[in-house]
């Protein structure tokens, strides 16, 4: 058996290495090499300093060249292990420089090498190795467990620790190189003849399947099929796809703009706009930042999840290994593990992980875990208090790898702002929000735009836009990117025109382009879909088919669902029966699937249905046709009925068709948004039999009419619908859904009643009752607060729908409405003892005589509310923001109203004796007959008070710190 010494193979290449190439000379593309792989090869003695940049080759270029080169000078076919002292140490040095050239954080940090430091040899301990044809096999078998690749390695860690690398990112960069070696082997294996390859294919085999299923092999087979946009999967591939575009997410996409966003979700004042994918990008290599978790959020149609899958995929063109990407749309999680790191291992479903207890552990892997759609959670997770738990999860596992830097893994997680009301968000969340394009972004996009589908429609939309005749709501609405491409697309096709938008505002327009695509989508894509002529009937069929799976899909948790659950929600359609069996005639196919293909729908990767499953392209679609659907439903309700009947759908039959549409979770802002739109703009819609219709159903419901029934149990029916097509929502999540939703949609229709005068008294809510009428419960809103939070605490979430409530006189005290919107509502003579109110917004609310004894307003915004005679005695109004409101004969007696905002406040008479107002704003507050015995002004600002006689100052504390202490007011 031959057996050679590494270093003898090398010295005897050395003498001779200019002969290998003529300087200059780039023997093959991309042939340059950079400083740091250079100085590796010095460094581990395989040149000498001159040698590599008078060859002008690439590694595999000199590799290929050496072996030609000693079998010349030997005259003699080499053994393996001169063959393998020669291919191995080269390809090695070409996986380096290769990673080095290619990522950018590694070629910022050592593409210049060492910078004029000495470059000393370690190749002897190496280089002294003897090459067996054991060793040879071993390193074909696995390159990074064995001996050669262990040596190579051990040399570049002390290279990258000369140059400056952590001792976290060095196991990454030399565990990377060593899996990488083989591509480059097999390059030179392709160029070998003879007796040599033979011996050599039949060592490659063996290292070749072993290579498929190590960990770094699944890493990368997860890139190439789950990030890349030239994905085998051709779902996946069908993410990138703009519509039915024939071009991707990646040529028309610009990079946005974003505004930073303090921890209230409020945006930083006087802070410029910043650049989204630059903020990204420097976040995730700043290592002070390493325990933020990134966070954008922004409304529907901003960009979030086009943004998530370009990083994703810039990530690993650009960074991968340094970080690996990791994509994961929040609504493919079914099931959330108590341990993070087993939810994540589910969602990325991939060997690499599931194999593999400690894949986040791992010192050669770091991660970047893109979340996409926190606000999309599966309707368990929300209804079990899941968005906060999860995040809460996310912020704490993004603090830890920050205290434990091998770790090193980053999140990054994007939806709506909305849905993070109410809840307690992490305080490690670095957070900006998406901004409108402003013109300078649609320019960009437009000349993209152009690009592909011409320049002259281009230019025609773009002088459409700018005209000053196009509607002002047009403007808006391109300022959106899902919007713009639609606008755009529409405008190629024939179907936007200017007097289309008159007068509407802001939804109307995103209703009358949403309504508009529809009918383009009809019209353009139905032969391809169904290959049948339609009727105009057969295509108001297909309306139906498009409203039903909006519903469907919304009911599954916004996410995907199952064909099979649309096709039982049309079997009683006799139009749509007709139309299917028309098409299945034609098609010989299940038609409904092919129907559904034709309209923004896609098979749903999550769905592990054998009947398969769909989710709409863009959430927003399927919320506006859930909205359609919806609107369709509550104009039937109102259809009278024949001879004595007053309504054609009785009460049973309204009661049973409440638990089908809304018996599944909450109406979402967005979905409420379009159906009081629609209803406002139909001549079907009769505002006032409807709302006496809802609140019918309201009461029996607050009575428990409909969960206690027997036998017929409308909400026990509905669970057992859901729970056939895989939700896992119970019993009470259905009753308490449906009894929500309806109070919502009476909460809107009072407010739309409010607005007209001719409505005011026929649409008027009180959801316990009017006060001092026989129907009055003042524990009722408590008793649906406390039913609600039994799913889990705060699970009452019409707390964003309580502006303008009548609660006059209720019965409230203890409840939890912190963050609520109770502006304008009457909460005049109310119990609010001990409640939580804290970042409440009560603007212009009615709290006269309110008993809030203890209660919790620290951060409200009670801004011209009426608090006169009210009791506050021991409530906490720290940072309360109080401007204009009129707090005459209220009791504030030992209420802590520090940092508060008191300018202006009518204080006249107010108890507020041993309250705590230091460095409280009183300027030009009225405090005339006021009693402050005892209180501390400390730092209080009391510019241009007024008093009288009769203000109380006795004992009082910290007027030597005030501001502005008017003259005799010292008592």
């Amino acid at each position: 058996m031959d057996t050679v010494k590494i270093k003898q193979v090398w010295q005897f290449l050395n003498r001779d290495i200019r002969d290998l190439g003529k300087p200059g000379e780039i023997i093959e593309s991309g042939a340059e090499v950079s400083k740091a792989g250079l100085e590796l090869a010095i460094a581990l003695g395989m040149f000498t300093p001159l040698a590599p940049v008078a060859a002008g080759l690439s590694f595999v270029g000199l590799a290929r060249r050496g072996l030609q080169f000693y079998r010349e000078r030997k005259n003699k076919e080499q053994s393996l292990g001169e063959w393998g002292a020669i291919a191995f140490p080269l390809a090695y040095l070409a996986s380096f420089d290769g990673l080095v050239q290619r990522n950018d954080w590694l070629k910022s940090r050592i593409g210049a090498g060492l910078l004029g430091k000495d470059i000393k040899t370690q190749f002897d301990d190496l280089g002294n190795l003897y090459l067996t044809d054991e060793l040879i096999q071993e390193a074909f078998k696995s390159f990074p467990d064995s001996t050669l690749g262990l040596g190579l390695n051990s040399h570049l860690t002390g290279y990258l620790e000369g140059v400056g690398l952590d001792k976290y990112t060095i196991p990454i960069i030399t565990g990377w190189v060593a899996w990488e070696t083989k591509t480059y082997i097999n390059s030179l294996l392709s160029s070998e003849s003879g007796a040599i390859r033979e011996q050599l294919n039949l060592y490659a085999k063996a290292g070749w399947e072993i290579g498929k299923n190590q960990k770094y092999g699944g890493i990368e087979s997860y890139l190439e099929d789950q990030i890349s946009p030239n994905s085998s999967n051709p779902l996946i591939r069908g993410r990138w796809q703009v519509f039915d575009e024939p071009f991707n997410i990646s040529e028309i996409y610009v990079s946005l703009k974003a505004k930073l966003v303090d921890g209230n979700g409020k945006g930083k004042e006087n802070e410029a706009l910043i650049n989204l994918e630059t903020w990204a990008k420097d976040l995730l290599v700043n290592s002070d930042k390493n325990g933020q978790v990134m966070f954008i959020q922004a409304g529907p149609g901003r960009g979030k999840s086009v943004f998530c899958r370009m990083f994703a995929n810039w990530v690993r063109e650009h960074l991968h290994p340094i970080w690996t990407p990791i994509l994961i749309r929040l609504r493919d999680i079914n099931a959330f593990e108590p341990n993070i790191e087993n939810t994540l291992r589910a969602a990325v479903q991939a060997d690499f992980a599931k194999s593999d207890d400690g894949w986040l552990t791992d010192s050669n892997t770091r991660f970047l875990f893109l979340l996409d759609g926190f606000d999309e959670l599966r309707m368990e997770g929300r209804t079990s208090g899941g968005i906060e738990e999860f995040l809460k999860k996310v912020g704490y596992f993004q603090s830890s790898c920050q205290q434990n830097p091998q770790l090193g893994h980053r999140f990054l997680v994007t939806g709506r702002e909305l849905a993070l009301q109410g809840i307690v968000v992490p305080r490690n969340l670095e957070r900006v929000e998406i901004a409108l394009m402003d013109e300078s972004l649609q320019e960009e996009w437009l000349g993209k735009w152009g690009m592909l589908v011409g320049e002259d429609k281009t230019n025609e939309f773009k002088a459409f836009l700018r005209d000053r005749n196009c509607p002002e709501r047009v403007q808006q609405l391109a300022q959106e990117p899902l919007l713009l491409y639609l606008l755009a697309a529409m405008y190629r096709d024939g179907k936007l025109t200017p007097d289309m938008f008159a007068g509407a505002d802001s939804t109307n327009a995103k209703i009358l382009v949403y309504e508009t695509t529809i009918d383009w989508v009809l019209t353009k894509q139905r032969p391809e879909a169904l290959n049948i002529d339609l009727t105009e009937y057969e295509t108001e069929d297909l309306r139906q088919i498009l409203m039903e799976a909006g519903l469907a899909v919304t009911q599954s948790g916004g996410e995907w669902v199952s064909i099979k659950t649309i096709e039982e929600r049309l079997k009683g359609d006799d139009g749509v029966k007709a139309l299917l069996e028309k098409a299945q005639k034609r098609i010989g196919e299940n038609p409904l699937r092919n129907a559904l293909a034709a309209f923004y729908l896609q098979p749903a990767v999550s769905s592990d249905n054998k009947d398969g499953g769909v989710e709409f392209i863009h959430k927003s679609f399927g919320e506006f046709l859930c909205a359609k659907r919806l609107q369709e439903s509550l104009e039937e309700w109102t259809e009278p009925g024949l001879k004595r009947q007053k309504f054609y759908i009785d009460r049973n039959q309204l009661a049973e068709n409440i638990y089908d549409l809304l018996g599944y979770g909450w109406l979402t802002p967005e979905i409420i948004d379009y159906l009081m739109t629609l209803l406002k703009g139909s001549d079907k819609f009769q505002a006032i039999e409807l709302f006496q219709r809802l609140e019918e159903f309201y009461l029996d419901w607050c009575n428990g009419e409909f969960i206690n029934a027997y036998p017929k149990n409308l909400p026990q029916n509905k669970m057992l619908q859901l729970r056939s097509n895989g939700s896992k929502l119970g019993l009470r999540e259905v009753d308490v859904f449906a009894g929500l939703n309806v109070m919502i949609l009476l909460f809107e229709l009072h407010s739309y009643g409010q607005e007209k005068d001719e409505l005011k008294d026929k649409i008027d809510f009180y959801p316990c009752g009017k006060k001092d009428s026989t129907g009055f419960d003042e524990t009722r809103l408590l008793r649906i607060i406390s039913y609600s939070d039994s799913l889990s605490i705060g699970a009452f979430i019409l707390c964003f729908f309580l502006g303008d409530a009548n609660l006059s006189g209720t019965y409230l005290s203890g409840v939890d409405l912190s963050n609520a919107d109770l502006g304008g509502a009457d909460l005049s003579d109310a119990y609010l003892n001990n409640a939580y109110l804290n970042e409440a917004y009560l603007s212009n609310a009615d709290l006269s005589g309110a008993h809030l004894i203890r209660a919790d307003l620290s951060n409200a915004d009670l801004s011209y509310a009426h608090l006169n005679y009210a009791d506050l005695s021991g409530a906490d109004l720290s940072d309360a923001y109080l401007i204009g409101v009129n707090l005459s004969e209220a009791n504030l007696s030992e209420a802590n109203l520090s940092d508060a905002y008191l300018f202006d406040v009518n204080l006249s008479e107010a108890n507020l004796s041993g309250a705590n107002l230091s460095g409280a704003n009183l300027s030009g507050a009225n405090l005339s007959g006021a009693n402050l015995s005892g209180a501390n002004l400390s730092h209080a600002d009391l510019t241009n008070i007024s008093w009288d006689e009769n203000t109380n100052r006795e004992n009082v504390r910290g007027l030597e710190t005030a501001i502005n202490v008017p003259d005799g007011f010292l008592p």
